[in-house]
């Protein structure tokens, strides 16, 4: 039988290392539509330019405000620093798979001095009994990845690495688009909250003239107490409307990482709820899936359980692990590292777990399941941003044609309940036509003030299912770890 020479055993070596067993990871084809179905729905609601989908899009809104949440809720947000800090920990895991390709070297020393009983060494002297020991050793030790266990554990963490860095993204789209929709709530809000006050101020005076009326005898106790009763109920509205103000301002303060009192000054003034953005085009369902974060999350996720296949698989066969040893040892400090002193020791090790044969094959089995799992995942998660996207879409088409009919619904109502409460000034109707007027005004005008705001967040929501001009940077990073 020939034997083999070194450099065959190395080419053969080298070619064992090229291989690593377990399914190399192969993306998934889905079908996908070529188009959103509700696109031209969304279209036909407004002939103005297609806003970018690219583009940071709160800078849409020109509201300098709104900007600066956002920036701050972008570097203090805390569920940001959490997400940070998992992709921080898979970065420093795949960095510390990535050491096992090399050898493990360790370094010890040590000195001990004792004596022996003169039981133990009959008749001699003390310093005979007397013994010294000093050792310094390098330890190297090398897993040889000959079936590419090592390679495809490292393939694992740098998959779950991406992971994390399409959460932390995911998460950034998650965070900006609750602080927008929350500010523009806040302004709706505060909107409704206006148009309360203002129909309890109209309706003050519709009281007080119908009060004048009674106490000059030409009108009744029960127009009088229908009137203070409609003017309750208007007012009644004033307490719910100022705490979900108040809630809401807690809210965006905590978003960017401050105390829920933090921002009552800054957001108790009024303003006007944000413009409507240019027109919105998702583009193609396949550019979608290009850009959202939580559906590159979970095919990550799918490639790291398919590359722990072959983690579990190299189980299978066994591992060689060389070993190495060279170090001093002596019985004076002054001998160390002397010529005889030296020590040294090279090993080849193996490792089989050919007799635990059956645990293999069960994790090898969990593994697959795992990865048919992930793969289940990953195909949800797109369809689920193909409905995000198909639903953002038409409730958006949708808010614009309402918010049109409830602006010309809230004018018609407040002109008609001009017109009528002139009418009753000059006798020519009575005051249930004011009264109703005035109902009618109130509601017509809130249901604007609301409509208008689901308009605007329904293009937030839009702009977030598209998940588009999502900037790259991290929140701050504070804690332990700084310190």
């Amino acid at each position: 039988m020939r034997k083999l020479t070194f450099p065959a055993v190395a080419v053969l070596t080298l070619a064992l290392a090229a291989c690593a067993v377990g399914p190399d990871y192969v993306r998934p084809t889905l079908a996908t539509p070529d188009a959103f179905a509700r696109t031209d729905a969304a279209a036909a609601t407004d002939g103005s330019a297609v806003a970018d989908a690219n583009a940071e899009f709160w800078q849409s809104f020109n509201d300098p405000l709104l900007t600066r949440l956002v920036e701050e809720s972008l570097s203090a947000n805390h569920d940001l620093r959490i997400a940070l800090a998992n992709y921080d920990r898979a970065n420093a895991l795949l960095r510390g798979a990535k050491f096992d390709r090399f050898p493990t070297i360790t370094g010890s020393a040590s000195g001990s001095e004792s004596r022996s009983s003169t039981d133990q060494m009959p008749g001699a002297s003390n310093s005979a009994r007397d013994n010294e020991s000093y050792s310094v050793q390098a330890n190297a030790s090398w897993e040889l990845d000959l079936f590419g266990r090592v390679r495809r554990n490292i393939e694992s963490e740098r998959a779950e690495a991406w992971a994390g860095a399409a959460d932390l993204q995911a998460m950034q789209v998650s965070i900006v688009g609750e602080v927008a929709r929350s500010y523009v709530e806040l302004r709706g809000l505060q909107e409704r909250l206006r148009v309360a006050r203002v129909n309890a101020d109209n309706q003050k005076e519709t009281l007080r003239l119908v009060q004048a009326r009674f106490d000059a005898g030409r009108g009744t106790e029960f127009d009088t107490s229908r009137a203070r009763a409609q003017l309750e109920a208007t007012l009644a509205r004033v307490p719910n409307l100022e705490a979900q103000v108040a809630v809401t301002q807690h809210r965006l303060a905590v978003l960017t990482g401050q105390t829920p009192d933090a921002l009552i000054a800054t957001l108790d003034e009024a303003s006007a709820l944000p413009a409507l953005p240019a027109r919105l085009d998702a583009g193609t369902p396949g550019e979608l899936l290009r850009r959202r974060p939580d559906v590159a999350a979970a095919e990550h996720r799918l490639h790291a359980a398919t590359a722990r296949i072959g983690v579990a698989t190299a189980d299978l066969f066994p591992r060689f692990t060389l070993s190495g040893l060279i170090g001093s040892q002596a019985i004076d400090t002054s001998a160390l590292f002397e010529r005889a002193s030296e020590t040294r020791l090279v090993a080849l090790g193996i490792d089989w777990s050919f007799l635990d044969i059956g645990r293999v094959r069960a994790r090898i089995k969990a593994a697959d399941a795992t990865a048919e799992g992930e793969l289940a995942r990953y195909q949800q998660s797109v369809l689920l941003a193909l409905e995000d996207t198909e639903n953002a879409l038409v409730r958006y088409a949708r808010a614009r044609i309402e918010d049109q009919h409830l602006e010309r619904a809230a004018l018609d109502s407040a002109k008609a309940a001009q017109l009528a409460r002139v009418r009753y000034e000059a006798g020519a109707a009575d005051l249930f036509e004011v009264l109703d007027a005035e109902r009618t005004q109130l509601q017509a005008q809130d249901a604007f003030a609301d409509g208008r705001t689901r308009s605007v967040t329904g293009a937030i929501a839009l702009y977030k299912a598209m998940a588009g001009g999502w900037p790259g940077r991290e929140p701050v990073r504070e804690g332990v770890a700084q310190r």
